[in-house]
């Protein structure tokens, strides 16, 4: 993986390990585990999100459970099949484990790829502007990531005016979020992970035409 395709993904992660190891899969003999991190907002409330770590790193540091710790990776998304049906997964793929540091934010991430499908604005019965974007970012071999972005207020308004295609980079924190699902009569509670957006860049367009948008900090909140 050159350089690139390495920093159109990173992200960094400072939580506590919420569940033990489980085995997901094994590449060219090397094993593969789940774990859950559970991350700290600034409000007081956490972030469950899944992890998925090589039984080298695990070997190599104490990642044990109720471990403080720090993560630095990618979000990756593949496809699983459930009741015939594909659908999208998210992880974080890490690539070092260290000691937890309390100067560093603990939920940070950049993403660098291409809108690639129509945003969807909407407003909350409160008045909150949304918009979701799902951006399709570049890996080794061929292959690409597909994260969903969620933005808000004045990010919200510009995004949803912006074309399949266009090449930006979006940075923020990567928030996990529960909802219920009717499947076949049953309420079925369910959780859906997504970068939410403070910041976004548009990588092809002029200078004096690019856009560099913040949003309100309390949207981390």
């Amino acid at each position: 993986m050159n350089y690139e395709q390495m920093s159109n993904n990173a992200l960094h992660l400072r939580g506590v390990v919420d569940s033990e190891p489980k085995f997901s899969h094994e590449v060219m003999g090397e094993g593969f585990y789940e774990i859950n991190l559970k991350v700290k907002r600034l409000s007081e409330q956490y972030d469950i999100l899944p992890v998925t770590v090589s039984e080298r790193l695990l070997d190599d540091n104490d990642a044990g459970l109720g471990r403080e710790i720090s993560v630095f990776g990618q979000f990756r998304s593949y496809n699983k099949t459930e009741d015939e049906k594909s659908r999208l997964m998210l992880t974080v793929f890490v690539r070092e484990i260290a000691e937890a540091d309390e100067k560093q934010n603990p939920n940070v991430i950049t993403l660098t790829g291409y809108l690639c499908k129509p945003p969807v604005y909407r407003t909350t019965p409160f008045n909150r502007e949304i918009a979701d974007m799902l951006v399709a970012v570049n890996r080794a071999y061929n292959k690409s990531d597909y994260i969903p972005c969620i933005a808000w207020g004045r990010n919200a308004r510009f995004v949803k005016n912006l074309s399949v295609g266009e090449k930006l980079t979006v940075s923020g924190r990567i928030q996990s979020r529960e909802y219920q699902k009717n499947m076949d009569g049953v309420i079925v509670a369910k959780t859906a992970y997504e970068v939410s957006v403070n910041k976004i860049f548009l990588n092809d367009r002029d200078a004096q035409d690019a856009w560099y948008l913040q949003g309100c900090n309390t949207q981390q909140q």
